[in-house]
Parts: structure tokens; sequence; C-alpha cells
């Protein structure tokens, strides 16, 4: 099942759906810090499983047309996203220097339209062991980094994937990090769900203003130290990685939270939130399926959303809005009896110290000293036992109901796939409940899936 027998249909570019509050002049949306540093990483891709469309043999037909003109629609809401990345001299003509803008310019995102009559939901969906690798051909873009729409114009920042499978419909969207971050992107889906679903008759609230924040005295434009964009981007080989999906129902993610807060009750000055018990289960569980030395030290990254954590953001902002948080340990030190909590502890202080200033000091120092993300160095050192997480429980997934019925599954694409990537997503029955891919070694993959703490708490 690894190619699937995915065919691609057809292909167009969709524009989005103008309104009269719009310019008629193409606007340029300027780049923050939090854009221009995930721009060099592959896009976000994110998409959901969901049943047939009921009906006669021709209504899944249908159902792409008006997938396809409820898209457009969905991103005449968010039009920067239908736009191209556009590179410039600095303003100051200074050399070896270049800025990046988003041009709202309409030209479009790609909607692709593909079959898989040999794939049905039952294969990729549900707690499995391993995810089948048929999933990463459900999405458009594979392959690209950011930096690479900034290179070629003609290349889209945002698009969109209906793969009809055997028994189902797969609805996938690839967006460029340099222009938006995943809450962004699941506002998009949902607002895309919701058209389609009630047939174009209602208004979507959000409404992506083409104006990015910035603190007060940046320069805007930021004027980026490289002559030309291609010297800003690094190529990486991703290693041979396999992926699973892990389901925690609502209670047992409440008997985690509960777990790790009393083996810190003693010591902890706040309560360990329940997505902080679950990633400390699997930075555990990771740890040991790795066969880790006690000594050796490990990491777990987390995104911290900043839309409320500074003042003066915009109430709907599109764009990137997200911070980074590490906890760190040796691999002893979160092992071992009544050691949950720890791990869960050392995550709640990391998170804790995003604050509004820290946040605020990264901003303003970023201009100067501009760093990017880079995948390889998300994983670091093949012995830093890294662990990455993205994603959100937060994030509305099951409720992108098109029209014929709730999701069933939720999957990504090959995106940024490292040894060690955890996608966080909510539950599919709702009620607190956790979905969680979890990307690592085959080797680890296996032993993994088989961990009596990890197999005991779902």
């Amino acid at each position: 099942m690894e190619s699937g027998g995915v065919q691609i249909m057809s292909r167009r570019m969709i524009q989005p759906d103008r309104t009269s509050s719009r310019t008629p002049e193409p606007e340029s949306v300027h780049l923050t810090p939090w854009d221009l540093r995930r721009i060099t990483v592959d896009y976000i891709q994110k998409g959901v499983v969901l049943p047939k469309p009921p009906g006669a043999a021709g209504q899944c037909a249908h159902a792409v047309d008006r997938l396809a003109s409820s898209f457009s629609r969905a991103i005449g809401s968010f039009y920067p996203l239908a736009g191209r990345f556009a590179v410039a001299a600095d303003a100051d003509d200074r050399p070896g220097r270049l800025t990046i803008s988003l041009r709202c310019s309409d030209e479009g995102a790609d909607f692709v339209h593909a079959v898989a009559p040999g794939i049905t939901v039952a294969d990729i969906t549900g707690p499995l062991n391993v995810i089948p690798r048929v999933v990463w051909s459900f999405f458009p873009l594979t392959g690209m980094l950011g930096t690479d729409a900034a290179v070629d114009a003609s290349r889209p920042v945002l698009a969109a994937q209906v793969t009809e499978l055997a028994d189902g419909v797969f609805v996938a969207m690839s967006l460029n990090h340099g222009a938006a971050d995943g809450t962004t992107f699941w506002e998009l889906f949902n607002a895309w769900s919701e058209i389609c679903r009630s047939a174009g008759n209602v208004d979507i609230s959000t409404a992506a203003s083409p104006s990015r924040w910035f603190l007060d005295g940046c320069a805007v434009p930021i004027p980026l130290p490289f002559a030309k964009v291609e010297d800003i981007a690094r190529r990486f080989e991703y290693p041979p990685v396999q992926e699973c999906s892990l389901r925690f129902s609502s209670e047992s993610v409440k008997k985690l939270k509960a777990k790790a807060n009393a083996e810190m009750a003693a010591m902890a000055t706040a309560t360990i939130s329940s997505l902080q018990a679950v990633l400390a289960l699997i930075w555990r569980a990771v740890c040991r399926a790795r066969g880790l030395a006690p000594g050796q030290e490990t990491t777990c990254a987390l995104p911290v959303g900043c839309r409320t954590r500074l003042k003066g953001m915009p109430k709907c902002y599109v764009g990137n809005a997200v911070a980074g948080a590490v906890g760190k340990a040796t691999v002893g030190e979160i092992l071992g009896d009544n050691r949950l909590g720890w791990a869960a502890w050392l995550l709640n202080r990391a998170v804790a110290s995003v604050d509004e200033a820290s946040v605020r000091r990264e901003l303003a120092s970023w201009p100067e000293n501009p760093s990017f993300k880079y995948v390889a160095e998300c994983v670091g050192d093949p012995t830093s036992a890294a662990v990455v997480v993205t994603g959100s429980p937060r994030f509305d997934v099951y409720g992108n109901n098109f029209g014929w019925g709730r999701p069933v599954g939720v999957r990504s694409g090959a995106g940024n796939k490292l040894d060690g990537m955890v996608t966080v997503y909510e539950g599919g029955s709702g009620g607190g409940g956790m979905e969680l891919e979890v990307c690592v070694a085959p080797d680890v993959l296996a032993r993994l899936v088989a961990d009596e703490e990890l197999v005991d708490a779902r």
C-alpha cells in the first residue's frame, strides 16, 4: 500500500471569491519574525477522512464541484493566502539584503482532484500500529519548503486536494508555514467546511486582515542578510520513519492528569494540564522504546500559542503567532516509578516560562540576528533523543462536516516528518479525549506500540 494507486484526475487554480470591501489593487502583507522564522520548513499538511457522499455514483463528482466552489468562498475571507510571495531588494539598497512579503494578488490556491479506488476508510483510520504510507499521497505540494514559493513566484502558498476512496473521501490542505500557523490553518478549514455544509448560505465571521502584528519600532519590511532566497534554505534528507495513531479517551486523559498532579502534589505550584500529562506519557514511552541510557539528555519541544499572551494582537489574527517551549532532563530523571508527574511538571514549567515579556524580547531581537527553523536542527544530534510536538487538542478537527457527515479520522502528510515528531489532535468522540500521531524510526515504533505503560494508559 505504498503508492496505493492514487491517480490525479484534475488540477485547477481556485481564485478567492471577491468581496466589495476589498481594495482593487493588490496589497502586500509584510512578514513578521514569527512568519520569516518558519519559511524554511515544509508546508503544513493536514486532512480529514469523510464518509462517502450518499446517493448515486455521480454524487462524488457533484461533491468535488461543491468542495471547489466552497473553497473559493472560504479563501475569499483569507485572501492573502491566495497570493504569492514577493522578493525585493532592501529598501535602503544595502547589498546582500532582501525582503520577503506576501502579495495579495488573488492568483489562487491549487485544487487537486484524485482517486484511490483501492483504499478504504478502514485502511487509514482508527488506532493503527502503522499508518500506511499511501496517506502521504493524499496531500498536494509534498516536498516543498516554504522558501520554494519565494524562489519561484508561480508556486502557491496554499493548496487543497480531494481524494475519492473506495468508500469515503479524504479532504486535505497544504499551507506554507511562512504564511500562517496551525491556528489559521484550522480556522480556514473550519470556514471551508461550514460554507460547504450550508451550501454557501453563511457569513464567515473570521475575516483575514491583510496586516500583520509588529512590535513598535520594528523595521517593516524586515531586511534579511542574504543575497538571494536560496541562501536561506537548507535541504534535509529525512531518515526512514513510521507512524502510529494513538487514541486516548476522555476518561484515560482524566486519569493521566490526576496521576501526574498527585505525584507532584507535594511540590507543584500550578496544575499540570491534560495535554502536559499525555505528552509526558509519550515522552517517557519514546525514551524507553529508543533504549536510551539513563544519563543521556532528552528534550521535548512543544508549541505555545501567543495570540492570548500579547496585548494588542487582533482577536482574529491570520498568520504565525507561536513561540516554543522545551522541557529538558536526563532519561533517568523522567523514567521510573512515579516519574510521570515530574516529566509533566518539566513541560508545565517550560510553557509557563513563555510569557509576554519573553516573547517581546525574542521578537525585538530577531531582526538584528535572524534565525530560522531548520528541520535537521529540530531533531538535533542523532543522540539528542528529541521529541517534537505540533498541533493542539483545541483545534476543531472533527467538527469539519462538509455536508454529509462528520470526519471519521484525521491524518497528516509527509511534511516535517521527523523521527520523534508527535502531532496532537482533539479526540473524535469529544469530551476531552485526544488523538496523537507519533512518528519514529521503524524499529522504535514496534517497541513503542507494545510499551506497557502506554498500552495500560489507553
